[in-house]
């Protein structure tokens, strides 16, 4: 077994043990024509989720669905990890992070999706071949839909970039740079900014990076990988460059080191005139926005030396079957109805995410949502050029790595942009050791 690094013990072994202990147990799942199928606990989600399973239940009388939110807990990760461990996890699971698939895949908890009637040709209709590949396990077979995304965007204040003598928002870093330069304010001559131009949370959490290291490597890549053939990938020029680029945000005091998520939303109290976010910001700001304030979204800022579209992380959540279904080709029927271009577009229509199908700009059935919802086109056209995670058992454990060296270099300016890549793609390789 390889060696895996934790703060505590792996989660995989973790997996593993507990499967073996809790294997001989069946989850009382109800009959073969009966499933149990938890959503996200989302409000949006959930009244997705009722609308889905009455529409089947009505019209399908020989396979009957029961939907429930996925129980309370720390985290929905925690909770569905605490359900393999008891052996009591549902059918169908329409919320799990693509990071963490791969680990239940290798536990042997997860039923095979690409084994199923007609599953591929479902897929390759409805994603392109790179979110296709993106989900496939190291063993060649895939575990996990595709299902939603919400990609992670630069959200702009448009008065305040005009009051700089913006006409656009910055693209590549030394824009970004001139414009932070432009907009830092100390107000009451204090001595202290008490006006940034973006913040990103400081916290050293491994997941943080989902919002500023990681959109950014994938930005300044072109989508590349951070684990390949179960090694470090990412020690290179990219996500050298994405250290200094953030390094240099907090070292001129363009991006604060405070915490400010304790305030008034900084950017609608206009104390920051950006911020990295995703599709779920249109709600709070067309909810909480003061009059006049105006805003809009643009990709991931890039290195000077590019010209080609930036990717960014699409913060995924797939659907899987779990190995505890009696009838997984049922159950995989139901998950095929879900997904229809009409159910795609309810599924819009209740919690504007994104559906993750290729379609989405092409097909004339969501026409009539992105006219009404014109900034969710703007995430529609990034979905183009999204990249999810690497199918890797131990993904968690990376992303902490790198935010160990993050935290060194990019807040506290203890380590060079070289030397804390470098090191994280050390740590990183020992993860594989055998």
């Amino acid at each position: 077994m390889k060696k895996l690094y934790s703060k505590n013990i792996s989660f995989v072994i973790l997996v593993l043990a507990m499967t073996f202990l809790f294997g001989c147990q069946d989850s009382d799942n109800g009959k073969e024509n009966e499933f149990i199928y938890w959503s996200s606990n989302n409000s949006n989600e959930i009244d997705y989720a009722r609308q889905i399973v009455k529409k089947w239940n009505d019209s399908h009388a020989d396979y009957f669905v029961k939907h429930q939110p996925v129980p309370e807990g720390q985290s929905s990760e925690e909770v569905i990890l605490a359900s393999v461990v008891g052996g009591t996890t549902p059918d169908i699971y329409s919320n799990m992070w693509e990071g963490d698939v791969e680990a239940y895949a290798q536990a042997g908890v997860l039923i095979p999706l690409d084994t199923l009637a007609g599953f591929m040709e479902f897929l390759y209709a409805r994603c392109d071949s790179s979110a296709i590949e993106e989900v496939r396990s190291q063993n060649g077979h895939i575990y996990q839909i595709p299902w939603k995304i919400n990609p992670i965007m630069l959200i702009y204040n448009k008065n305040h970039l005009a009051a700089i003598n913006l006409d656009s928002p910055p693209r590549t870093y030394s824009e970004f740079m001139e414009a932070g330069k432009r907009f830092k304010k100390d107000l009451d001559g204090d001595g202290y900014i008490d006006q940034w131009f973006g913040y990103s949370e400081v916290l050293v959490t491994w997941w943080q990076r989902f919002f500023d290291f990681y959109p950014l490597y994938l930005a300044a890549s072109g989508g590349a990988p951070l684990i390949k053939d179960n090694k470090a990938n990412f020690n290179n020029k990219y996500a050298v460059e994405v250290f200094r680029f953030l390094r240099e945000l907090y070292r001129n005091n363009y991006f604060p080191r405070e915490r400010l998520s304790a305030r008034q939303d900084p950017f609608l109290s206009g104390v920051i005139a950006i911020r990295f976010t995703g599709p779920w910001e249109i709600a709070h700001a067309e909810q909480y926005k003061p009059e006049g304030f105006e805003y809009d979204f643009t990709s991931m800022p890039v290195p000077d030396s590019s010209d080609s579209i930036p990717y960014t992380y699409c913060d995924p959540k797939n659907t899987v079957i779990f190995n505890t279904c009696k009838n997984p080709q049922a159950a995989w029927e139901f998950l095929k109805y879900s997904m229809t271009e009409e159910n795609d577009l309810l599924f819009l229509e209740v919690t504007n995410q994104l559906p993750r199908r290729s379609d989405l700009l092409e097909n004339v059935n969501f026409d009539s949502y992105f006219e009404r919802n014109p900034m969710m086109r703007t995430f529609a056209k990034q979905a183009k050029h999204v990249r999810g995670t690497d199918q890797t058992p131990v993904l968690k454990e990376v992303f902490d790595l790198i935010s160990q060296e993050y935290e060194a270099c990019v807040i506290y300016d203890r380590k060079s942009p070289e030397q804390a890549i470098e090191d994280a793609a050390k740590a990183v390789n020992l993860l594989f050791l055998d």
